[in-house]
């Protein structure tokens, strides 16, 4: 019989909490938010811990042993699509899709950036929330690119988007909270569900790169952990109906983000990704990315077991 210790099971992230919990998580979140962070570095759009982690990857930097068969498609094609997409060999598919939805990541944040308050103009915690996540936002683009370097994709460029979709990007903060936090809210989660399967699929991309494939899973751990922390983070901010919306979203929006990236659908299962979203409660993530993340402590329950375990701490702050 093994030791008694603490275990834990999750509820899923679309139960309602009390207006009391949810201003704790605030909190709670932020205290955590200090603690990973570090200081803010507003004028760099950057935080202290978030630029020592991207420094320390660029002085060890990790190549793959061959560049891609044809760097000339990844180019032709990770703005937008001009070949067939299934005609792209797997690697080079995977990658155009994940700059094409990083870039979606990074003109949102730039969006953003000037139209919530700096960090002196902050009075709310939730307003310095905000300030420090798109920061975070800002070093998932810096991870991001070191991802398309470790393949020798020098060249990369983050290009705006299209004149109608920045301007839905623009006016997007100015939306009042009610209306913009069940769509923001998604949005993260369907970050979240896309790291969790591309996590899976790195594996089988890039068998042949042992090296680069560590590096990516790394680089990509790094983001997810943080993504994570946002999902509940965004949930803070939804009552009982917020979060009825933000569920009946789910499938639209996963759907149409997905149909507008040409090599979605010959990389993932899209209807089992809605599922996934639908169906998340935490018990999917693995416990290095827990233990580095934020979760929240309504979304928690523990008991005993008698099977020997770690336990990670509310908050899971690692």
């Amino acid at each position: 019989m093994g030791e008694l210790a603490l275990a834990h099971t999750y509820r899923s992230i679309f139960s309602p909490n009390s207006a009391r919990q949810r201003a704790a998580n605030f909190e709670d979140y932020w205290s955590y938010t200090l603690e990973h962070d570090g200081e803010i570095l507003e004028a760099e759009q950057d935080l202290a811990k978030k630029k020592e982690l991207v420094a320390g990857y660029q002085k060890d930097p990790i190549r793959s042993r061959r560049p891609l068969l044809d760097p000339e498609s990844f180019y032709r094609n990770y703005v937008t699509m001009a070949d067939d997409p299934e005609t792209l060999d797997l690697k080079t598919r995977l990658l155009t899709f994940l700059y094409k939805f990083a870039r979606h990541e990074w003109v949102g944040i730039t969006a953003a950036w000037d139209g919530i308050p700096t960090m002196a103009e902050s009075t709310r915690t939730t307003d310095k929330i905000s300030r420090y996540h798109l920061c975070e936002e800002f070093s998932h683009v810096r991870l991001f690119h070191e991802v398309f370097r470790t393949f020798h994709l020098d060249k990369v460029e983050w290009v705006p988007l299209g004149k109608w979709m920045g301007r839905v990007y623009r006016l997007f903060p100015h939306f009042p909270e009610w209306m913009m936090s069940p769509p923001a809210f998604v949005s993260e989660l369907m970050g979240l569900t896309l790291y969790l399967h591309t996590d899976k699929l790195i594996d089988q991309v890039f068998a042949d790169e042992p090296e680069a494939c560590a590096r990516v899973h790394a680089l990509l751990g790094d983001v997810l952990a943080d993504e994570l922390a946002h999902v509940g983070q965004r949930r803070n901010f939804l009552g009982p109906i917020g979060l009825r919306v933000a569920k009946w979203l789910v499938k639209p929006m996963y759907r149409l983000f997905f149909r507008d990236i040409p090599e979605a659908k010959f990389l993932f299962d899209v209807e089992q990704m809605v599922k996934d979203g639908l169906a998340f409660d935490y018990s999917t993530v693995c416990p290095d990315v827990l233990r580095r993340s934020w979760v929240p402590p309504d979304c928690v329950s523990t008991h005993q077991s008698a099977q020997p375990f770690r336990s990670q701490g509310a908050g899971f702050r690692g």
